[in-house]
């Protein structure tokens, strides 16, 4: 299929230029165009980037479970499994 410049489109937004422009370069469909850009738009907003770890402090409860000296609580432990149980509920 011949590719035509048909210029910059009067009264179209700057996103619908871009996606114009891209459909000439790549010759691909407006739509196509349209969807790769909604994909990339959001895959960049549910990008969270890298967690948040604190590198040191888990090699500290490493060292102190290889040890034997990490503090275990029992009553901390049940609350956290009682929690746990309420959260996964499910109501039938």
């Amino acid at each position: 299929m011949p590719n035509f410049d048909i210029g910059p489109l009067r009264g179209a937004s700057a996103v619908e230029q871009r996606i114009t422009r891209e459909h000439r370069e790549t010759n691909s469909t407006p739509e196509t165009a349209r969807g790769n850009e909604i994909a990339a738009a959001a895959s960049n907003v549910l990008d969270a980037g890298e967690p948040p770890i604190n590198h040191d402090r888990v090699a500290e409860i490493r060292k102190a479970i290889e040890d034997g000296t990490y503090p275990l609580v029992p009553q901390k432990i049940a609350d956290a499994m009682i929690a746990a149980g309420f959260l996964l509920r499910t109501d039938k």
